[in-house]
This record gives C-alpha cells, sequence and structure tokens, in this order.
C-alpha cells in the first residue's frame, strides 16, 4: 500500500527586517511542493506589491466582517493595521497533503499554534545583531524614517517571543539561513506522525 502524508503549515516569525519574508519566498521559489499563504491586509500596498500575490488588500470593514464570520485561522493588528490567515485555503492545502508557508508575527503563530497545532511548524528568525537589523530595514526602503524607528523600538518584544518556536535560525548570511530553513522542511516531511498509512504498510511489510 501507498503511504500518504498530511501536509505542513511551515511558520516563519522574526522582527521586522530580520529575513524571514526573503526565507519563504526563496524556499517556495526553489520548492514545487511550498505555497506561499497569501494574508489579508489592511495597510496600503507598499510598492512592487500585487494584490493576490502578495497579499490580499481589503478595507478594515472588510476585515472585521472576516473576523466575525470565522474567515481568519489567526488575525492580529500590527503597526496598526489588520493582518489576517484566510482559514478555507490552509485546511485544504493541509488535507490534501500540500504544504504551505506562512509569515506571520508571535500574536499569529500562537493563534496557529492553537487551531493547528498537529500541523505546524514553527521557526523565528533572528538577525545577527541590532545593528544590522537597524541598517537592513533602512536599505529596504520601504518605510519612512519614523516607521523604521517604531520597528526597531518593536524588535526587542518580538525577539522575546523566540522560545515559543521549534526551531531558531540566526541570519548571518541569507543563503545558509535558506539552506536551514530548506533542512527544517525536509526532516518534517518524514515526521512519522505525518505519514497516513504509515502502520499498514508497516504491518504488511513485516507479514510479507
Amino acid at each position: 500500500m501507498r503511504v500518504r502524508r498530511r501536509g505542513l503549515l511551515l511558520v516563519l516569525s522574526s522582527p521586522s527586517g530580520a529575513g524571514k519574508t526573503t526565507i519563504a519566498h526563496r524556499l517556495i521559489a526553489a520548492d514545487p511542493g511550498l505555497t506561499l499563504s497569501v494574508s489579508v491586509t489592511t495597510r496600503p500596498p507598499r510598492q512592487g506589491e500585487i494584490d493576490g500575490r502578495d497579499y490580499l488588500f481589503t478595507s478594515p470593514a472588510r476585515f472585521n466582517e472576516m473576523i466575525a464570520r470565522g474567515e481568519f485561522l489567526e488575525h492580529a493588528i500590527v503597526f496598526g493595521h489588520g493582518y489576517g490567515t484566510p482559514r478555507r485555503p490552509i485546511e485544504e492545502a493541509l488535507a490534501a497533503g500540500r504544504d504551505v508557508v506562512a509569515d506571520v508575527d508571535w500574536q499569529g503563530a500562537q493563534q496557529l499554534a492553537e487551531k493547528l497545532s498537529h500541523d505546524l511548524v514553527a521557526v523565528f528568525v533572528l538577525p545577527p545583531s541590532l545593528d544590522a537589523l537597524g541598517t537592513r530595514l533602512l536599505a529596504r526602503a520601504q518605510d519612512s524614517a519614523s516607521v523604521v524607528s517604531t520597528r526597531m523600538a518593536k524588535s526587542a518584544e518580538e525577539t522575546s517571543h523566540w522560545s515559543e518556536y521549534d526551531y531558531v535560525i540566526i541570519n548571518h548570511d541569507i543563503e545558509e539561513s535558506i539552506a536551514q530553513a530548506q533542512a527544517i522542511v525536509t526532516a518534517e516531511r518524514l515526521r512519522r506522525t505525518r505519514q497516513i498509512g504509515l502502520a499498514d504498510f508497516v504491518r504488511d511489510l513485516m507479514a510479507g
């Protein structure tokens, strides 16, 4: 008999600018078995972002309606804007054995752990130093100096939740960090508890 596998939800969290989004997109580009969970947000698009690819952009009123209807697996207000992970596409993917990558903050990771504890693989990405984090935020030129300052002030709170995660990657070098994340995915795909029908397979194997 053939052993099937239930999908996993790989959650990446980090302080802003530590590299989680880059790691997520590089993982997906290199592995056709991974898909990105596209979050809903009320913040305006940044330059180059496309609705439906990077985020599902919506209004605060529509966002609140989705909360009321239970359409999110997790949601939070971050820097004054709403962010949420749609429930239906995640649940359908996992049941079909497909793996999903979600880029969420620690609040979202906690909510996902409550709802999908057996499917969740949580990875926290740390910067090599606060100076490096500040440099990365300024270099990407996506936010104003005041927003960068706010994000830097928030980074200590974000980082304080590192111990709630299954794995921690210190992002000294982005290529090395991506390789480490790929190794985590490979190992988690082989986890005994994700393999449906494994016990029957072993029984038949032993029976000859």
